[in-house]
């Protein structure tokens, strides 16, 4: 009796703790990516309101998202990682690191092969991508009048945040244009990756 009580107490508390564990990490991840932020305004404000020349792992590894625009997709052979852009800004490498990072085996909605495991962090030294037709576009920076609204760098995959890989259930934690950060749903985030760019 006195066993099966303390089996249902712990049936009821684990969820919590795991909640409250997960919580922990998302408002870590959280923090990374607003020292992120610093760093991309930093490299702006050295490089002519540029945003960071730079490339992700989607990028490198699944060029072929590119194959729309080929005088894009020229350019990857020769782009740095973003890692590498920013690393005289952020001395830490640990900031690239979502302590939620549980890795995939495949490019989030495109459907390509890409292994990030057994974390994206280990596979790439990131956690997070990044929205590359910024650079592309020569989009200056902090130029769009939407700029609280594009996402710039963001959770390599929107499980790590979200309760399962169903789509209705992901979160991604972004770092927006102007520098804020905030966790998204399914909805918000597509919003994020429609919104114009602005003037470049």
């Amino acid at each position: 009796m006195v066993i099966g009580i303390i089996a249902i107490l712990a049936a009821m508390i684990f969820p919590v703790f795991a909640g409250a564990r997960e919580k922990g990490r998302s408002t870590r991840c959280i923090a990374n990516l607003k020292q992120i932020g610093n760093a991309v305004d930093m490299y702006a404000q050295d490089y002519d309101e540029s945003y960071p020349f730079a490339k992700d792992p989607a990028d490198e590894f699944c060029p072929i998202i590119w194959s729309d625009y080929p005088q894009w997709q020229a350019w990857l052979p020769f782009m740095p990682r973003l890692t590498d852009a920013l690393s005289p800004y952020i001395r830490n490498a640990e900031l690239w690191h979502c302590p939620s990072d549980r890795g995939f085996t495949e490019l989030e909605d495109a459907g390509l092969p890409l292994n990030g495991t057994p974390t994206s962090f280990q596979a790439f030294g990131t956690s997070y991508f990044y929205r590359t037709e910024m650079v592309f576009a020569g989009t200056v920076y902090g130029s769009s009048d939407r700029v609280a609204e594009v996402n710039l760098i963001f959770d390599g995959h929107g499980s790590w945040h979200g309760r399962s890989n169903i789509d209705s259930h992901k979160r991604w934690n972004i770092l927006y244009a102007d520098g804020h950060v905030k966790t998204a749903n399914r909805e918000q985030y597509d919003r994020a990756w429609s919104t114009p760019l602005g003037a470049y």
